[in-house]
């Protein structure tokens, strides 16, 4: 294992579960994951924190539970992925003009580009998340994703600026905090799922991310490069969950459960002649629902969620032809059987399922490979290529890592690692102005730079035995 690497962790705070999994990248390049911990979600409903004491509750649950797979583990501060209905994104296009010519584009003059987009009007009540830098101009030149080093006199760019509303950023600041820990930094989630399942091919063929999660179902649209989109469909697993209790007349429980075990996103591949018996309320008797019913209630749904995804991709003018990299399905709610074929025949794009293992080393427990933490891994990745970029100083309070709980071949492994200075506690807290501007600082060229260092090498995770199996 890579001592010098720091241990980053990512905290999902999703609907329908709360993960934190801290990790490490090895000499290799991949990640060796130190702790993981999961817990039921009840104070968050559609990617919102509504009950912050049930959400700190779900959290050190989360935590507890990581920490009892690694007792040996210290969490400071986390990576957290941010989503909801409120999520917003915009285009906007900034420019420089630089006094000294002759000298080189620096990253400060990048900064300033970047720094000057936070000052973009905005509603009041919304506040700035991200600024993304898409392609930059200098001078007559277009199409640049890396000007440093160039020469000119006046450098602009185009930028995809994310937003998000005050009190529900403010909601999961403090539900973070009041846990214990410090955020690092607050990530849009197609973003870091993205980062999870995304290839290097995948990114320059284009390519549409859909994280389908318990609230919400998040969209990112990549093309030669570039986040061309992003957007959040306010449905989820939890919607059809409610639709088949509603349309069923049987207990959430028991909905989800038959989603899970026994439902279809295609009606025309279930049989009519399958019956689940579930057992009646008091004084009743059990109750039969058709495997077929339950299907067309999912598949209604689904269809739902994908026409918006087709309405998105209109909307940027991407169509089949320019995605040739396909439909990207993670999240929790990708396991549904047949989704792929429903995906393919309502967007008329090639589709397959996104999994988060070609980032893991060898080792790591088998559930850690399913879509639904794709998020979690890619928070992680977010922060090494922070890291990497040297973007942040991440704290470094190392102990003795042990990670039996991964692999009888890692048991006997301990890392020493170096103890770093602690963070005094008590200083002021900083100002809104400043953490916007700390955090235009810490941007850097292109989205481009985001997924480089990720990627080591492209690996073919699917074989068609595999989707078969789902």
């Amino acid at each position: 294992m890579n001592q010098e690497a720091p241990i980053i962790v990512g905290l999902d705070i999703g609907t329908t579960k709360i993960a934190a999994i801290a990790g490490r990248k090895n000499e290799f390049g991949k990640l060796e994951i130190l702790g993981f911990g999961k817990a039921p979600s009840f104070g968050v409903q559609h990617g919102m924190v509504l009950n912050i004491d049930q959400t700190i509750k779900a959290i050190r649950q989360a935590l507890e539970n990581c920490y009892a797979s690694n007792p040996d583990l210290e969490i400071n501060e986390v990576y957290v992925g941010i989503a909801g209905h409120h999520i917003k994104s915009l285009q906007t296009r900034g420019d420089i003009v630089r006094s000294d010519t002759e000298a080189e584009i620096s990253p400060n003059d990048i900064d300033q580009l970047i720094n000057d987009q936070y000052k973009t009007v905005i509603p009041a009540s919304d506040q700035i998340i991200d600024v993304i830098p898409q392609q930059y101009i200098v001078d007559s030149l277009q199409n640049i994703t890396y000007p440093i080093g160039m020469s000119g006199v006046k450098v602009g760019a185009n930028f995809h600026i994310i937003t998000g509303d005050k009190n529900a950023i403010r909601n999961i600041n403090r539900s973070v905090e009041k846990s214990g820990l410090r955020i690092k930094d607050l990530v849009l989630q197609p973003l870091a799922s993205a980062a999870a399942v995304m290839c290097d091919m995948d990114f320059e063929a284009g390519v549409a991310i859909v994280d389908i999660g318990g609230g919400t179902t998040d969209l990112a649209v990549f093309y030669e490069g570039i986040l061309k989109h992003t957007a959040v469909i306010p449905y989820g697993g939890e919607n059809i969950t409610n639709d088949i209790k509603n349309g069923l007349g049987v207990l959430k429980t028991q909905a989800e459960q038959m989603k899970v075990q026994f439902g279809y996103a295609l009606a025309d591949e279930a049989k009519s002649n399958a019956y689940i018996t579930i057992p009646g309320l008091r004084g009743q008797g059990p109750k039969e629902i058709s495997v077929k019913n339950l299907a067309h209630i999912i598949q209604a749904r689904m269809s739902e969620i994908m026409d918006f995804v087709v309405y998105h991709l209109k909307q940027i003018g991407m169509d089949n032809k320019m995605l040739n990299g396909g439909i990207i399905l993670t999240g929790g709610g990708s396991q549904l059987k047949h989704l792929i074929q429903l995906t393919e025949y309502t967007t008329g794009v090639s589709a397959r399922i996104g999994f988060p293992n070609e980032h893991l080393a060898t080792g790591h427990i088998d559930e850690l490979t399913k879509p639904m933490y794709s998020t979690c891994i890619g928070l992680i990745l977010k922060g090494y290529n922070d890291w990497e970029n040297d973007r942040r100083a991440l704290d470094e309070n190392y102990v003795k890592i042990k990670t039996s709980f991964i692999s009888k071949e890692q048991a006997s492994r301990e890392v020493n690692i170096e103890e770093s200075e602690e963070i005094e506690t008590g200083v002021e807290a900083p100002t809104e102005q400043e953490i916007l501007e700390r955090k235009a600082k810490e941007r850097s060229a292109s989205l481009k730079g985001f997924l480089d260092r990720m990627k080591t090498k492209i690996i073919d995770m699917f074989t068609e035995e595999e989707d078969a199996k789902l």
